[in-house]
């Protein structure tokens, strides 16, 4: 059954997400197909939100309409544009190896309405690309966009599985990246292996960020790991802290171990309040 939402959130090729307003109060879902307005013509994408969660992922800026639902001729028309990007695919690649350009195609999306072409492509340096531009144009005889992305971007639209074996977060939900650092796993305590904190992106993973307030909260309860402390007149180090046991794990120098809480671990008493240096 559908519902009139005033704010739809919407999916594009290449995992692209933008949020639009229900202006012809349409009754319509998530996984419905729709036509929304673009920049100088239509675009057609699936909703993939609704309503209130809607409202928290809401950036700010003019927001523009949905049209109508998509029809069958809707999709006829998708498919031809998928094998008209699929040949401008072939010829912008062969294009760039004839001008000799420093950078990668890694796709192609003809807005619906045959409108524009944009061709995605990653380099390691600024390209100067406005002959091919001229070329494109002179063979398609449609607006002509080249945009360069980052790896983060390239992988977005690819798609693809973590190491956690769900979609990546970038695919499946992000609208934007957020600054990730080293610092956010060894907060965690994850081992800073490149291949176990890095995703198929090659930069380190997106979902280091969405525990690292809780993770923060914690550790403030706790004395620094690596301090030293005295439990029941047994000198101990406290090594790893458990955040949802809320427990700290103490070692002590006879070889046995002891979860213990932030509070009884303060209460005994502190023979250095500084880290021990790693061997």
């Amino acid at each position: 059954m559908g519902n009139n939402s005033k704010i739809v959130e919407v999916v594009f090729k290449g995992e692209r997400r933008a949020i639009y307003r229900n202006r012809n109060d349409l009754e319509i879902d998530a996984g419905d197909t729709v036509i929304v307005e673009a920049d100088r013509g239509e675009e057609l994408g699936r909703i993939s939100l609704v309503g209130a969660l809607v409202k928290l992922k809401r950036g700010k800026g003019e927001t523009r309409g949905i049209i109508r639902k998509a029809v069958e001729k809707d999709f006829d028309m998708v498919k031809a544009n998928e094998a008209k990007e699929q040949d401008a695919y072939k010829v912008c690649k062969q294009k760039i190896k004839d001008y000799n350009l420093d950078m990668k195609l890694i796709d192609v999306e003809i807005q619906f309405d045959g409108s524009k072409i944009t061709f995605f492509f990653t380099a390691a340096q600024r390209v100067d690309f406005r002959e091919l531009v001229k070329d494109l144009a002179s063979v398609y005889r449609t607006r002509i966009e080249l945009r360069q992305i980052g790896v983060r971007d390239e992988a977005k639209r690819i798609s693809g599985f973590g190491i956690c074996g769900c979609k990546q977060c970038c695919s499946a939900f992000l609208n934007e990246f957020e600054q990730i650092t080293t610092q956010m796993a060894k907060d965690q305590q994850i081992s800073l292996n490149p291949s176990k904190i890095s995703g198929n992106c090659g930069r380190l993973l997106c979902c280091l960020r969405y525990e690292e307030a809780t993770y923060a909260e914690v550790f403030k309860t706790f004395p620094a790991p690596g301090c030293t402390c005295t439990i029941d007149n047994k000198p101990g180090t406290l090594n790893y802290i458990n955040i949802f046991k809320c427990q700290g794990q103490v070692r002590f120098q006879d070889g046995s171990e002891a979860w213990l809480t932030a509070d009884e671990i303060k209460k005994g008493k502190s023979v250095n309040d500084k880290p021990v240096a790693e061997k």
